[in-house]
């Protein structure tokens, strides 16, 4: 049986990837709701939509476990999907208590980047506030960023100057972290090392959520059995998107072929 994952576009390939190099046995689909992407800047009704009927087709795959890669279906989804599937399903959130425990001795701030409609979420709101107990996290939103990733717009000049004027009004010395709270954000993360001061460290929740995934899939007895010798990576992954769109399929392809490499840095 395959792992399934989900997410409006490309942003859970950052996900996907960890978890192929976390869980090398397991067989994966990725599924991408193109026809309706991004959704950082639609309504939860509209979002809510979406994903229950992208997920209803992953279910046909047999999986055997679930994971939201996109922090605003999360958010908004992932509660009433528990009702209708008794698989387990993992969801994700901004990497926020993290961030807030790594700058607890420093005195640094957090800020986050996300979608507009996940900052706006009542979760994440309650999740500020539950772990945030000197108000040190800022948010900020960066719809745009989505569609850069979609385009697989990695222009360093480009994207630089659209990181220097978003960032234009924030001093950057007061922080200690940056979330990047949409799995899209990643794939940023080179560029954003070079736009930022050096001390800022950068941090997604991408690790957490895998980890959490191999857990319970764990305390479930529901992990693979060792692949067989000769297998290719390859042969680990389906895509499928809602638009049934080969040259989108191309896409996801390539996409986790450059967030691999681009990762290779960071290992």
């Amino acid at each position: 049986m395959k792992i399934g994952f989900f997410d409006s576009g490309l942003g859970g390939i950052t996900v996907l990837s960890e978890a192929l190099r976390r869980l090398p046995n397991e067989r994966f689909v990725y599924m991408a709701d193109t026809l309706h992407v991004p959704y950082g800047t639609k309504t939860p009704q509209e979002v809510c939509g979406y994903v229950k009927a992208s997920v209803q087709t992953i279910m046909k795959e047999e999986v055997k476990a679930l994971v939201i890669a996109c922090n605003t279906a999360t958010s908004i989804a992932v509660a009433e999907l528990r009702k209708e599937y008794s698989i387990p399903i993992i969801g994700m959130e901004p990497a926020v208590k993290p961030a807030v425990e790594m700058n607890r001795t420093n005195g640094k701030r957090v800020l986050v980047l996300a979608t507009p409609l996940t900052l706006k979420q009542s979760g994440y709101a309650a999740l500020v506030s539950r772990v945030d107990d000197h108000g040190s996290v800022d948010s900020l939103p960066l719809p745009e960023l989505v569609q850069y990733c979609e385009q697989l717009n990695f222009d360093r000049t480009e994207l630089s100057e659209y990181f220097n004027r978003k960032l234009a009004s924030f001093n950057l010395e007061i922080y200690g972290t940056v979330v990047l709270g949409c799995t899209h954000y990643p794939f940023y993360k080179e560029i954003l090392k070079e736009v930022l001061p050096s001390h800022i460290q950068l941090i997604d929740g991408s690790q957490g959520t895998v980890r959490r995934l191999k857990q319970v899939l764990s305390e479930r007895n529901l992990l693979a059995s060792p692949v067989k010798a000769g297998q290719s990576q390859e042969e680990h992954v389906t895509f499928l998107c809602s638009s049934q769109d080969e040259a989108y399929i191309h896409k996801m392809e390539q996409a986790l072929e450059i967030y691999t490499e681009h990762e290779k840095i960071y290992l």
